[in-house]
Formats: structure tokens, C-alpha cells, sequence
């Protein structure tokens, strides 16, 4: 894997090869990483894998025609190899009326935020081993706990690079870190499966072994002897580790790709109440050791903290060079990309900032309500918002998680569901999307 300088380096040698060879614009991308995996089950190691790779991907422009290309082999005579090839397949390629690199004016000057995302440690398999084998001990420890799944843990580390020829040069390292265990409790038919996990860009920040497997343990005896629900219309109660969901759906109909071609069920809604007036969600690309902090993004221009969602109020949607252009509008640093394509547009660190109460409080006034923990499938419908999953978890009554519940579906409509959301002020920074525990009455619930 290359470090920075030695990556720009590569990639203004394919600059240079697109040029000779025809483009009129080009940018070069690479990507290197590196990670080593370990997985155990019941004591035993099974597995240590360690998976390494590179790859410079090249994008050219003849006018409004363009064509993209990559390379693992990152010599000079293969990078002019495929610089040529990438030329060949632009003059053939249909004329783009949006297509080109993002604005010179707009890019990135001056020196790139550091977002913190690289400690420099690389953990060797003898205690990545040592960590999913704790992990996994104080899982199956839990009283109720059967059998394992295994645990594991992973080290790995990654460099990026962009060079365009309108200017720009910049790259970032990081690192990463992760560990889990999923373990399966009760006999028979009747047996139950969870998991937990963790990962972090610190080896420092990751939660201890411990914990997390305790985590797993506790969560799948809990599951132990599931009821069935009767369909009806009753509150949904979302855990932070699934309510990310929601906002995911929420980034899918906000990028600039869906709004252009009319598929999105928010695209009359710019500027207008989405959520109720105490909801504010954020995006955050230079949030500290954030999981997907970066001080640039796809086209290289800079990022800034942003509220997407400001008081209830969708403020703008996610663009790239290319949806911008056909908006009419400005790009707006969401641009995300690969090596083998051209840019797309998306979110980095998302949190649902919380809210007054405490999760008791905000089950507090519920009769009987659901308690999800758990969603299975993909039913939501980008165009139309509607939105129907498969859902486990847990009954609540009186206010109180009482009893676990298994195989029903929950339904209704993304627009009506982000008006009627509420947050609980049980916020924590784990994962790239964080929200805290969610509440959204007048759902409904299709059971036995």
C-alpha cells in the first residue's frame, strides 16, 4: 500500500498519460487498504485471513463525453495503457450534456482538516485472536447461552487519494478497527440468535471484549420464548442500533441522483416541514475519528458540518458536480465515488440530534406499544415512501418492556412517519449514523 505522497505521485503520472493521450479533463483516483481478520467459535481459532489491495481508477473527458477505467497495476506503462484505453472509450461514449469534473473554482485550497481517522497502530493476529476469543467467552457465559456463532475481530487500514487535472491533490490514511460475537440461546426449535459489535478508526476508542460479548449474550436470552401480536395500530418504539434505518432512508431521497430523475417521495418537499419542529439532523464529514470523517470529498471540494434536516425543515439536497449541473444548482460536497465509475452523492457521519426525555419517559404514556430491536427485508418504497419490514422485539406495556416478540411486520408511510417521530436524549456516537432511541405512534402492526 502506498502512503500519500507516493500515491499522488501515481496518480499524477495518470493524469499526465490521460493528457498525452487526448483527454481534455481527467481525475485519478486511488485506493489502497490492508486488513487482517480473526475469527473463533466455541474457544477454537477457525480462521486468520489478511486480504491487502491497490487500484487507481482513471476518468477522461473528450467535451461532454467521458469514460472511466481502473488499473491494479499502478506502473507508469500500465497507467499509460489504461489512460489510452479510458480515451478510446470516451470518443465512443454518448454525449453527456452534465458530465464533467467539478467546478475549479469550488475545489478544495489550502491545507485538508485533519479528521484524526489514522493512530498508526496495526494489532497483530495473536491479539486480534485474544480479543474474539474474550469477546466470545463472556457471551456464552451469560447464563441461558447454548451455542456460538463465533466471534471475531479485525485490523486494517486504508489510503486514499485524488488528483484532477483542473488542480487539486489530496489524500488521507486511515484506520480501523472491529470486534463482535453472536451467539445463540435455548434448545431445539425454540433457540434465539443475537449479536453485538463494535468498530472504531482508534484501537483505543473500541469497547472492551467484555462487553461487547455480554452485550451479545444478554440480548439473545432476552429473546427466549417469543409471542406473536394480533394486527392493530400501536406505538413503535425504534432501538438506536435499527433507528439509523430510518434516517437512511431519509439520505436516499435527498440525493441529487433521485431528485433529477423524479424517483424520490421528497422531491416536491425543499424547504418545506419534513419532521415535526424539534428534530434537527446532522451530517458531519469532520467530526473526529468519525467512521466516515474525510476532509474532502469524491470531486475535491471541501466539506462542512451541515443540518439536513434544521428544526423539521429540509434545508438542500446531496449533490455531485454532475446532479448539480442538471439542478441548476451548486455542488454541494456529498460527492462519493470508487475507482470504476464516476461520482455519485452521499452522507458521511449522520446523527438524529436527541431529544428532552430519557427512553423511560418517552415510553412513559405507551399502553401497549412494540419495541423493535430487530428488522428483516427491504420493503420501502423510494418513490412513494411506503414502507413495510419485518420486525422482532419486545412488547410494551404500561410503559414497560415486558415480553419478546418475533415474526410480524410494521407498516406505514415515510412522510407521515418522520412527522409523528421523536427522539429520546439517549444519543451516542458508535456508529457512521447514530440517532438515539425513536418513538413513532400510529403505525401498524401485521401479526398471527
Amino acid at each position: 500500500m502506498l502512503t500519500v505522497p507516493q500515491a499522488l505521485d501515481r496518480l499524477d503520472s495518470a493524469l499526465a498519460a490521460a493528457k498525452a493521450a487526448g483527454a481534455d479533463a481527467a481525475d485519478a483516483l486511488y485506493v489502497g487498504d490492508g486488513s487482517t481478520s480473526v475469527s473463533v467459535r466455541l474457544g477454537k481459532l477457525e480462521d486468520i485471513g489478511r486480504s491487502e489491495g491497490e487500484e487507481i481508477g482513471i476518468r477522461v473527458f473528450i467535451g461532454q463525453r467521458s469514460a472511466s477505467v481502473s488499473s491494479s497495476d499502478l506502473g507508469p506503462a500500465a497507467l499509460a495503457i489504461a489512460a489510452e484505453r479510458a480515451v478510446a472509450m470516451a470518443r465512443l461514449a454518448p454525449d453527456d450534456p452534465w458530465a464533467g469534473l467539478a467546478p475549479a473554482d469550488r475545489l478544495l485550497s489550502g491545507a485538508i482538516p485533519d479528521v484524526d481517522a489514522d493512530d498508526g497502530q496495526s494489532p497483530d493476529a495473536e491479539r486480534l485472536r485474544d480479543m474474539a476469543l474474550a469477546a466470545e467467552d463472556a457471551a456464552r457465559a451469560v447464563p441461558g447461552v447454548t451455542n456460538s456463532e463465533g466471534g471475531g475481530a479485525s485490523a486494517g487500514g486504508a489510503v486514499t487519494a485524488l488528483a484532477t487535472s483542473t488542480g487539486f491533490r489530496g489524500g488521507k490514511a486511515s484506520t480501523s478497527y472491529g470486534l463482535s460475537a453472536s451467539v445463540l440461546a435455548g434448545e431445539g426449535g425454540d433457540m434465539q440468535r443475537d449479536y453485538a459489535w463494535h468498530s472504531a478508526r482508534h484501537f483505543s476508542d473500541l469497547e472492551a471484549a467484555a462487553v461487547i460479548g455480554a452485550r451479545a449474550g444478554q440480548r439473545a436470552v432476552s429473546r427466549l420464548n417469543p409471542i406473536k401480536l394480533d394486527t392493530a395500530s400501536l406505538p413503535i418504539v425504534f432501538d438506536p442500533r435499527i433507528g439509523s434505518t430510518l434516517i437512511g432512508h431519509l439520505i436516499g431521497a435527498i440525493t441529487g441522483s433521485a431528485i433529477a430523475r423524479g424517483t424520490s417521495f421528497l422531491k416536491d418537499a425543499l424547504g418545506t416541514a419534513v419532521f415535526d419542529s424539534g428534530i434537527t439532523i446532522i451530517d458531519d464529514p469532520l467530526r473526529r475519528r468519525g467512521l466516515r470523517s474525510r476532509g474532502f470529498d469524491g470531486e475535491g471540494l471541501p466539506v462542512q458540518r451541515t443540518a439536513l434536516i434544521d428544526k423539521g425543515v429540509l434545508t438542500g439536497w446531496l449533490l455531485d458536480a454532475a446532479s448539480a449541473r442538471q439542478l441548476g444548482l451548486q455542488p454541494t460536497g456529498h460527492a462519493a465515488r470508487g475507482t470504476s465509475g464516476p461520482p455519485g452523492a452521499g452522507a458521511t457521519n449522520l446523527h438524529l440530534e436527541p431529544g428532552p426525555d430519557s427512553p423511560q419517559a418517552l415510553m412513559a404514556g405507551i399502553k401497549r406499544g412494540f419495541y423493535v430491536t430487530e428488522l428483516i427485508g427491504m420493503g420501502v418504497n423510494g418513490l412513494t415512501g411506503d414502507y413495510s419490514r419485518g420486525a422482532s422485539g419486545f412488547l410494551i406495556e404500561d410503559g414497560e418492556i415486558t415480553v419478546p416478540v418475533a415474526e410480524v411486520t410494521i407498516a406505514g408511510n415515510l412522510t407521515t412517519m418522520f412527522k409523528a417521530l421523536v427522539p429520546a436524549n439517549d444519543l451516542s456516537f458508535r456508529h457512521a449514523a447514530n440517532v438515539p432511541t425513536i418513538r413513532i405512534d400510529g403505525m401498524t402492526i401485521a401479526g398471527a
